[in-house]
């Protein structure tokens, strides 16, 4: 299990590469709420997600064997950027498999940053290709949420929300693997034990609401949803086990509510979020999870690399 002191290892690790994102109030969000909300923009972050966080504090502990074999990693968007940022900062080379069909900006971006990318099938069929180049190159592979050294990244996240709002009641947290939230609620309820975790699924992949059902980590037969960031075929025995000990509760939404969200916030507080950032805010204004009267709630935007030829779409009220 990740602790505090991990987590403040991590930020002195990352201190000074990464952005420390902004923590601001949104009185529209707090009126539909029905209590005060705050925004921690993670969209802002460089590379425009909170995964440059756990990726850079895995890179800077390589070896330098493993530095000079390079790195690799597996992601349908946002991890692969982080990674190749991290990866090209530190001079280390970079393979990221993505899923075919990932977003054509996403591929472009995780390029630009210097990694290689190897596009191969769906979301189900990338670990095998990585496993399949990490026994021929000998890279090392950098996990997208299941690794202590990336939750411990990703809980700098929730040190920052404390130091901004020290009395918050609550934190809302999008999940997909469960590294974010993994993180987050190490350092929150380490620091603030009262405060509630709340965790944030898509309907259409509920990799762990399925883990918890099952006790143990299942493979999702399928996912479908807007939301690809929170789109992996399961979750991680770490990040489960946080999961466990540490969040309240799990709610899930719909794809609409996900929309709904997006444009709320990028009309109401100007911020704008790819799908899967607005998926913490889509559970409080659809009331999936009522804070308490009075209660301090932060919720994560956790992404804002979205898919601009789909925006459009993304922006048309149904």
């Amino acid at each position: 299990m990740v602790r505090l002191d991990d987590i403040r290892n991590a930020q002195e690790t990352i201190a000074g590469r990464v952005h420390r994102t902004p923590l601001f109030s949104s009185r529209s969000l707090s009126e539909e709420v029905g209590a005060p909300v705050f925004l921690k923009a993670e969209s802002l972050q460089k590379t425009g997600s909170f995964k440059v966080r756990g990726a850079l504090n895995r890179v800077r502990r390589l070896g330098a064997d493993e530095r000079a074999r390079g790195v690799i990693g597996v992601s349908a968007g946002n991890h692969a950027q982080g990674l190749a940022w991290a990866a090209s900062l530190e001079r280390v080379p970079c393979t990221v498999v993505m899923p075919v069909h990932a977003a054509a900006a996403k591929v472009a971006a995780t390029r630009a940053y210097g990694a290689g990318v190897v596009l191969h099938g769906s979301v189900f069929e990338l670990w095998d290709k990585c496993q399949e180049l990490q026994r021929e190159h000998g890279y090392t592979l950098v996990h997208p949420f299941d690794d202590p050294l990336v939750i411990a990244g990703q809980g700098t996240v929730g040190i920052e929300i404390l130091d901004d709002l020290p009395n918050t009641d609550a934190v809302v947290v999008p999940v997909g693997g469960g590294g974010l939230i993994s993180g987050i609620a190490a350092a929150v309820k380490a620091l603030r034990p009262a405060a509630k975790l709340i965790g944030v699924e898509p309907v259409g992949a509920p990799a762990v609401h399925a883990a918890l059902e099952a006790g143990h980590v299942v493979r999702l037969e399928r996912v479908d949803t807007i939301a690809d960031g929170l789109a992996p075929p399961s979750t991680g025995e770490l990040a489960l086990a946080h999961v466990r000990e540490l969040v309240d509760e799990m709610v899930l939404v719909t794809d609409d509510e996900i929309l709904h969200a997006l444009r709320f916030v990028l009309q109401r507080a100007k911020l704008l979020l790819e799908p899967a950032g607005a998926a913490g805010i889509a559970a409080l204004l659809a009331h999936k999870w009522r804070p308490p009267a009075g209660a301090r709630v932060v919720a994560v935007a956790s992404g804002g690399n979205v898919d601009l030829p789909r925006l459009a779409s993304f922006l048309q009220e149904t």
